[in-house]
């Protein structure tokens, strides 16, 4: 039975790619949203702070009194 030649070369670059890979799945995961998704998670933000906004009390000025 004869030994199958390996390039070092070409292994040690497959290895490079697989992990760059691996990688760039685990960051599709973690950072991966769509334009969608940040609009409308902004669009939440921005009603949240509007809805907190006029619900907040006014601020008396002592000067006024």
């Amino acid at each position: 039975m004869p030994a199958t030649i390996l390039s070092l070369s070409k292994a040690r670059k497959a290895k490079a790619r697989s992990s760059k890979e691996q990688r760039a799945a685990e960051n599709r995961i973690i950072f991966g949203r769509t334009k969608a998704e940040k609009t409308k998670q902004q669009n939440e933000l921005a009603r949240a702070r509007a809805l907190i906004d006029g619900h907040r009390l006014g601020v008396k000025d002592v000067a006024d009194d």
